[in-house]
């Protein structure tokens, strides 16, 4: 995979973890892929500098300009800057403080405008359109999505023998990229999809449950707070995504808490809600080595008082 190839020793490749507390609460082994200790300190750097590589002398002249959350803006940003192209990211009024201070960081110039990511893509569309820089799309971009599914290829090389993987879903350019490498390394393995129960766009127009397209999204897992699946990694997600579920707002709460406690590491609300989901469905993992991607670790210190109340870790029962 000429992505794989192109990404060595530009981004982390980063450890898969096995957790003995973890391995006992579902009675097999669960591998933990720690894309929280990813630079940026989230999988999104991936694919944003393998979009940025791709670029012609004369496209990466003309700069950059990207839609975000939070962490492909921190990735588009750290391409850019080392590849010495100009970055303009638009990024949702409600962005957490640190992810604008860190991408500002990186040395991209960062406007804050709407209330959800749409809004804010929907700004650097009209940017775009002016300008004629290259958008870099945070998931619905086959570059991207190369980028992203090197994950994959890296959880393969560290443990063959995976049976499982627990994929978050925001737009989908992580589990499109994870499932289409994954099947063409193992055919056999099966690909879970995770959302929050409060975005659920892609469970949504799998399993026709609700509106395909969300008038509004409010999650603890703010990188994945999407209104609607993407266009170019829907197909790809129906093709090689064995199932999609969704998890409650409490459930990602307290797989943070237990990674923060249990684990000493700190995973944002999309990061643990892969993990999340493989807490549900735990029953029908004995005897199973099953992996879990922690896609990324920018959370605001200040949300933990937060996340406990939400967690109700009285309630949490630990193996």
């Amino acid at each position: 995979m000429d992505a794989h190839k192109t990404l060595q020793g530009v981004v982390h490749r980063t450890p898969l973890e096995t957790s003995e507390t973890l391995n006992q609460m579902v009675a097999g082994q669960v591998f933990m892929k720690m894309e929280n200790q990813q630079k940026t300190g989230a999988f999104k750097v991936r694919g944003a500098s393998y979009k940025v590589s791709q670029l012609t002398k004369e496209e990466a002249a003309c700069g950059v300009i990207a839609a975000s959350a939070g962490n492909h803006a921190q990735g588009v940003a750290l391409a850019a800057s080392k590849r010495g192209v100009m970055a303009k990211i638009f990024m949702p009024e409600s962005t957490p403080k640190a992810k604008v201070e860190a991408t500002e960081g990186y040395g991209a110039r960062v406007v804050l405008t709407g209330e959800s990511f749409q809004e804010a893509y929907h700004a650097a569309c009209e940017e775009q359109k002016r300008t004629g820089a290259t958008f870099v799309h945070p998931f619905d971009d086959r570059d991207v999505m190369a980028g992203q599914a090197t994950v994959a290829v890296e959880m393969l090389e560290q443990q063959p023998e995976l049976e499982t993987l627990y994929v978050p879903i925001g737009g989908g350019g992580l589990i499109s990229g994870v499932a289409f490498a994954a099947k063409q390394i193992k055919p056999s393995i099966q690909v879970i999809g995770v959302q929050s129960a409060k975005a659920p766009s892609t469970y949504n127009a799998l399993y026709k449950r609700g509106p395909e397209k969300l008038t509004s999204v409010s999650t603890i897992a703010d990188g994945i707070a999407v209104k609607e699946k993407g266009k170019v990694t829907f197909p790809c997600i129906q093709k090689y995504v064995d199932r999609v579920i969704t998890v409650e707002e409490s459930e990602i709460a307290k797989a943070m808490l237990f990674l923060l406690e249990r684990e000493k590491t700190l995973v944002e609300g999309a990061g643990a809600t892969g993990l999340a989901g493989l807490l549900q469905e735990k029953e029908s993992l004995s005897d199973k080595k099953a992996g879990v991607i922690l896609s990324g670790g920018n959370m605001d210190l200040t949300r933990i008082p937060m996340i406990r109340k939400l967690a109700n870790p009285k309630k949490m029962v630990i193996a």
